[in-house]
């Protein structure tokens, strides 16, 4: 277990959290959660002992182990990647170092001898025999390939050298598992490996993510960063969510009787907990929220973006079709004889390994780059609106945000936009911040607002929720599942995908895979054909 006491965090006058007294027990998970800036990576930073709190401390048994998520991606450069991962378990390590050094010795003494026995007795009552075989079973798990694991750390790319350092924390058992943004890098098969992994770990587990559906498969508890303090709820971030809301409701409707509150309230916990049941959920393993008390369910002060989408006239039913798209790149299949026909009203997720792929079949169907063969057509009733990934060039001229917005806008009255950035929760001066100081999440709602102006009745996103923070996603998947026409997207929002997408389009080097299916259907499909291809 790992607690702190009367823990503050100050950077001058602003204050991120103070009097912080909580307690992380064995066998749950902890979301960190809470807006940008909020202090999340800072306050597990403190736990591991990167960082000195203002004031207060952090309480850890001495002879529990914690691990980390390292971020440094070139620290172990010059080490085998097999040996990278055993290094999460430093003790383990430095005993096998130290032993192996021993039996190198040309001159190998007595004395040697003796040490190397004490030497062997710790390492086999630590593990150490099967240290190898463990690190090569979490290495696979995340996505790096056997004959990978003996190459130097500097001869993987970006993308496996985080997977590398993941399996590092995750070696040898720890006691507390302190992750932030494990997800990042990572595809779809290693995600859902990861949350297996994590549903069965019998530790403490602390977690930052900003990704809702692994919350919600993996956490027993939510911890919200929020009114300068820090509270643990009991549930994964859905309850949280949900049960937020429904306090806020309650909290305006001054009128409401409070037996109807706490009525209103029982309903919800007791719906949620039924629906928690039915999948695998650390809510349902634990069956701790029936046992919930309801004065612990608050209303956050987090602000939610308004994102509505709105089109100028309804599109025909020729939309979109392609015959033979293909595109490659430096030599490299991109994708090929990519033919399909868009459908009213269909919001599809474009899916694939190859994230380069999914970009550039977004600039062909927009127009601002060239297949290689093949051909598309919109329908003549059909207006686009592209979400590009890599949006920096429209944030070049350094202008306040009414001004960069109505560059988009038929209507120029500073009312009218300065209504569309209040949406965005860019309202009294915020409005007239220069682009030159926007942060990454600030350009994506920018983008959006863009977006919303633009009055289209067909949709293209390329990964939106870059960047974004969980309330901003939440807002843009509820304006994404409402708006009425149709819309082309990719997203690694596992929650996004599913409950957005009513079909699934695969790009590969051969073709495209079409379905009509949601987003846990296609992954359902796909992993049969995986099965049925490795059993063939």
């Amino acid at each position: 277990m790992i607690s702190v006491s009367n823990l503050t965090l100050k950077f001058g006058q602003r204050v991120l959290f103070e009097n912080v007294n909580l307690k992380f027990s064995p066998g749950n998970c902890y979301g960190i959660i809470g807006a940008n800036g909020a202090g999340k990576s800072t306050f597990c930073k403190i736990l591991s002992g990167e960082e000195e709190p203002s004031s207060g401390e952090v309480i850890k048994p001495a002879d529990q182990r914690m691990a980390v998520l390292k971020q440094n991606h070139f620290e172990y450069d010059e080490f085998e990647v097999i040996k990278t991962v055993i290094m999460g378990h430093k003790e383990l390590f430095e005993i096998m170092d130290e032993r192996d050094a021993i039996y190198a010795k040309p001159d190998f003494s007595d004395e040697d001898g003796v040490r190397a026995s004490e030497l062997e007795e710790t390492f086999s009552d630590m593990g150490g025999w099967e240290a190898e075989s463990e690190a090569a079973t979490l290495l696979k798990g995340l996505g790096i390939k056997e004959d990978q694991h003996n190459k130097l750390v500097k001869d993987l790319d970006d993308n496996e050298k985080v997977r590398v350092l993941l399996a590092q924390a995750l070696f040898g058992n720890p006691d507390i598992l302190l992750l932030d943004e494990p997800t990042n890098h990572l595809d779809v098969a290693s995600i859902a490996w990861l949350e297996n992994f994590l549903f069965d770990f019998k530790n403490t587990v602390i977690v930052v993510s900003h990704d809702r559906h692994f919350l919600n498969t993996i956490c027993t508890h939510i911890c919200d960063i929020d009114f300068s303090r820090m509270q643990v709820f009991v549930g994964n971030y859905d309850f949280w969510h949900m049960s937020s809301q429904l306090a806020l409701k309650q909290k305006k409707d001054e009128n409401k009787k409070k037996e109807d509150k706490i009525k209103e309230l029982k309903e919800f916990v007791a719906r949620f907990s039924a629906n928690a049941s039915k999948s695998k959920q650390a809510t349902s393993r634990k069956k701790s929220l029936e046992k919930i008390n309801l004065e612990d369910i608050k209303p956050s002060s987090r602000k939610y973006p308004y994102i509505n989408f709105k089109s100028e006239r309804e599109a025909g039913n020729d939309v979109l079709s392609a015959e033979g798209l293909s595109k490659s790149l430096e030599g490299q299949t991109l994708f090929k004889n990519a033919t399909f026909r868009v459908n009213k009203g269909d919001k599809i997720a474009i899916v694939g390994m190859d994230s380069v792929a999914k970009t550039e079949f977004f600039r062909v169907i927009s127009g601002e780059a060239e297949a290689d063969s093949g051909e598309y057509k919109w329908g003549v009733t059909v207006t686009p609106a592209y979400f590009p990934k890599d949006h920096e060039e429209f944030f070049e001229k350094d202008l306040n945000l009414v001004d960069w917005l109505r560059q988009y806008s038929k209507e120029q009255e500073e009312g009218y936009i300065r209504g569309f950035l209040g949406r965005m929760l860019f309202s009294g001066d915020e409005a007239l911040k220069k682009c030159s100081v926007l942060s990454g999440g600030e350009k994506v709602r920018c983008m959006l607002s863009r977006m919303m102006l633009s009055g289209a009745n067909v949709l293209i996103f390329d990964e939106p929720t870059n960047h974004l923070d969980l309330e901003s996603i939440t807002a843009l998947n509820e304006g994404m599942q409402e708006f009425p026409g149709t819309i082309l997207f990719t997203s690694y929002d596992h929650q996004l995908t599913q409950t957005v997408a009513n079909r699934v389009i695969e790009l590969t080097a051969d073709g495209v895979i079409d379905r009509m299916s949601s987003y846990d259907e296609f992954l359902e499909y796909k992993l049969k054909e995986t099965a049925g291809a490795a059993s063939a």
